[in-house]
């Protein structure tokens, strides 16, 4: 089985203790786990988990019914996925993959649009980084408050040392837009891609 933000999550959270998937769901959300590993849809924690199970990395401890609520299986982590745990784990903080999510994709496009409709843009993105970044510190402040371990909240630094990042650059480029620095005429663009073709 190949690795994967949310069967790593799975196994991770399964190391703590056994539980069913409805456990599982509530604990990534808790723990704001869903903020990094995406878990909107329930199909797609069943089907990682019948990945896993199939894998041999986790087992069926129990199944149980309870008249109030429907039958529930409960999820015990194998010596198999112990291992394979810590080795995605160990993976996945070395090598950074390909990603290709779509702020980028689109950033290569822009020229398809004015200087100042991009810079409106951003300046509307920048604001939600900014709503972001005031959430992530509210966060921490309750992880302070709950003297949570540094351990636990270390995707949020990470995510909040990104989104600053990301807020310095929208920034600077909106800066650029606005004051004429950074421009570009669509028509010499297409000739330019005719030329080269």
């Amino acid at each position: 089985m190949r690795s994967s933000p949310l069967g790593l999550t799975v196994l991770s959270l399964l190391h703590l203790q056994p539980l069913h998937p409805y456990g599982i769901q509530r604990l990534i959300k808790q723990w704001g786990k869903d903020q990094v590993v995406n878990v909107s849809q329930r199909a797609s924690l069943y089907r990682t988990i019948d990945r896993l199970l199939e894998a041999g990395l986790i087992t069926v401890r129990e199944t149980s019914r309870d008249q109030q609520y429907p039958e529930r299986t409960v999820y015990d982590v194998t010596d198999a996925g112990r291992t394979t745990t810590r080795e995605w784990l160990r993976e996945m903080l070395v090598a950074p993959r390909a990603e290709y999510p779509e702020f980028p994709a689109a950033l290569s496009f822009t020229m398809m649009l004015l200087p100042h409709e991009v810079a409106a843009d951003l300046s509307a993105r920048a604001s939600q980084v900014r709503s972001q970044l005031a959430e992530l510190e509210a966060s921490a402040e309750g992880a302070r408050q709950l003297a949570l371990p540094r351990v636990t909240m270390l995707e949020d630094e990470y995510r909040r040392a990104v989104l600053t990042a990301e807020l310095d650059w929208l920034d600077a480029v909106t800066s650029d837009l606005r004051s004429g620095a950074l421009t570009w005429d669509f028509e010499s663009l297409a000739a330019l891609a005719r030329s080269a073709s």
